[in-house]
């Protein structure tokens, strides 16, 4: 039993040193977990079974000796119990990093089965035992989850303190001389526990997880319980007797609502890109000498480009007239205009709106070929269609 209650010590202990060091791996770690973070309130139902490790019997009261044996104030007896059940509904809260808090409210019910030990009376290997214990009481833990290891498991581990009333309930051993050992008390004990689970996150239910544990709580120090030995012939003693420390082996499963959990926004849809303008496209209109009007080539073009306009989306249409550098600045000014204008009236005549339609004259700027004053070059005598 000494040996079973130091290992239970030591698993306690190497829970509350990982805890410790819990808020720095919360620091180190990324943040932006794959499973859900624990945000704001919770609430945990879990249910699940009792492991009870020995317990021993410390003391009985001295005025058992003439009818269990001399020197059975410090007995060698243990119980030892059936797999019990276990509940716990828990209240938390959680910061977002990993870190959480909870209290909770648990209740383990187990049986006893036997008692073992050796005494004048008969109490020995095989004593047949009755009855049961409930252990129920409040817990403060602390936890840390492992977010960002994995989109479908969560795991945590965590450690707690609290206090436990625990219940012998119509407990009876029955030795072979037909002598009884009987207790139906409850005392209170300071407890301890060390928490190591995972959680599984729900997808479709934002905040919703099943989680499953395995506990290991200790009751710490010693219990006195009353009770009482009664003989085969019906002398009944009361007493009292002293349990030592015991732990048990909890393993839950259940469901954990988080309430603080938003569902995560839908993910925005993907730009579409504005289609690109089209590009412009532009036609030459060429013009005789100190002339305006348009020849048949140039009105064949001035088509095409009508024409063009009705495929294409089209914002404006931009006819800018031209001259060679024969002549004068000022009448080459009005020379181009006319020329502009000639051909902004072809087009509407080939079916552009006029609104669409912007005229510019340009004279002799602009040169087509770069040419000195004075110079008849039919290349700079045009109109230019920009179609956009």
């Amino acid at each position: 039993m000494l040996k079973t209650w130091k290992q239970a010590r030591v698993g306690i202990l190497l829970a509350a040193t990982t805890a410790l060091s819990l808020p720095i791996a919360a620091r180190a770690q990324d943040q932006g977990p794959l499973g859900y973070p624990v945000v704001g309130p919770y609430v945990n139902v879990l249910g699940g079974f009792n492991l009870k490790g020995s317990e021993s019997v410390k003391n009985l009261s001295p005025n058992f000796n003439p009818l269990l044996g001399t020197g059975l104030s410090t007995p060698n007896l243990n119980f030892k119990s059936n797999i019990g059940g276990a509940g716990i509904v828990g209240l938390g809260w959680g910061f977002g990093n990993g870190l959480r808090v909870e209290f909770e409210g648990d209740y383990r019910a187990n049986g006893i089965n036997k008692l073992s030990g050796t005494t004048p009376a008969g109490f020995g290997a095989s004593t047949r035992a009755g009855g049961g214990e409930q252990l129920w009481g409040p817990m403060f833990d602390v936890l840390y989850d492992f977010n960002g290891v994995s989109s479908y498991v969560v795991p945590y581990l965590g450690i707690g303190v609290g206090y436990q009333r625990a219940r012998l309930s119509n407990f009876l051993a029955i030795g072979s001389s037909g002598t009884t050992l009987g207790s139906n008390d409850t005392r209170a004990s300071f407890a301890a526990q060390g928490i190591v689970g995972a959680s599984f996150p729900v997808p479709q239910v934002p905040g919703l997880s099943i989680i499953a544990d395995y506990r290991i709580l200790a009751l710490t120090g010693t219990r006195t319980y009353n009770a009482s030995v009664t003989t085969a012939g019906g002398a009944f003693v009361p007493g009292t007797m002293e349990v030592g420390h015991e732990y048990n082996n909890t393993f839950m499963f259940g469901v954990r609502w988080n309430f603080g959990v938003v569902p995560p926004p839908p993910p925005a849809p993907a730009p579409v890109a504005a289609p690109a303008p089209a590009p412009a496209r532009s036609y030459l209109v060429f013009f005789d000498w100190d002339k305006a009007t348009l020849t048949e080539r140039a009105r064949a073009i001035v088509k095409e480009a009508a024409d063009a306009s009705t495929r294409v989306q089209v914002t404006r249409i931009e006819v800018n007239g031209y001259t060679d550098t024969s002549g004068t600045p000022r009448y080459n000014q009005g020379l181009s205009v006319r020329r502009a204008q000639a051909v902004a009236n072809e087009l509407v005549r080939d079916g552009v709106p006029k609104d669409a339609i912007s005229i510019q004259g340009f004279g002799e700027t602009h040169l087509l070929v770069p040419t000195g004053p004075g110079v008849r070059e039919p290349q700079n005598r045009r109109v230019e269609i920009i179609i956009r």
